[in-house]
Formats: structure tokens, C-alpha cells, sequence
């Protein structure tokens, strides 16, 4: 099943910008993903079990080379924003 989630990420730092950067660009070295950054969230798109494994290790690598921070993400099952509506 295809998974679309939009992440919004909120570093308890100065350099957010940059760190946010660092997240995305890691994102995008995943297999199997599509990522579209925008200007207020990064939507990821994938097979559920690819998207939540991913998912989990961004936020382990990120914790550990950021620190502190907020994690916002919206999941959406079997939507493709490719398609033109809901499965």
C-alpha cells in the first residue's frame, strides 16, 4: 500500500534552517521514496513498510546528530498526490 506523509520538522536550535536542510537532504538519499520539500513541510511517498522504516531511522539519525526537537507528520494510507483522488 502507498503512503503519502507530510513532515514538519521544529529544532530547538538558532541554525533551524540549515538542520532542516540536513534532514531533507538525508530523506532524499533513501531508495524508494519520492520526496517533494515545500515551503512549510516535506511530503514523502512510498510503500507503507518502506515509508515507516525510513521514518524511523531518519528520526534515530537525526535525534543523535541534531538534538532536541519537534516532529510533526501526517500520514495518509493509500493516497498517491500523483493520483487525482483517494484509494
Amino acid at each position: 500500500m502507498v503512503m503519502t506523509v507530510e513532515l514538519s520538522l521544529y529544532p530547538f536550535r538558532e541554525n533551524y534552517r540549515e538542520l532542516i536542510k540536513d534532514f531533507i537532504r538525508k530523506l532524499a538519499e533513501y531508495d524508494g521514496l519520492r520526496v517533494v520539500p515545500g515551503p512549510t513541510s516535506t511530503v514523502m511517498i512510498g510503500e507503507q513498510a518502506r515509508a515507516m522504516e525510513v521514518l524511523g531511522e531518519l528520526i534515530q539519525w537525526s535525534y543523535a546528530e541534531h538534538g532536541k526537537q519537534v516532529l510533526v507528520a501526517k500520514f495518509i494510507p493509500d493516497f498517491d498526490p500523483g493520483s487525482s483522488e483517494l484509494a
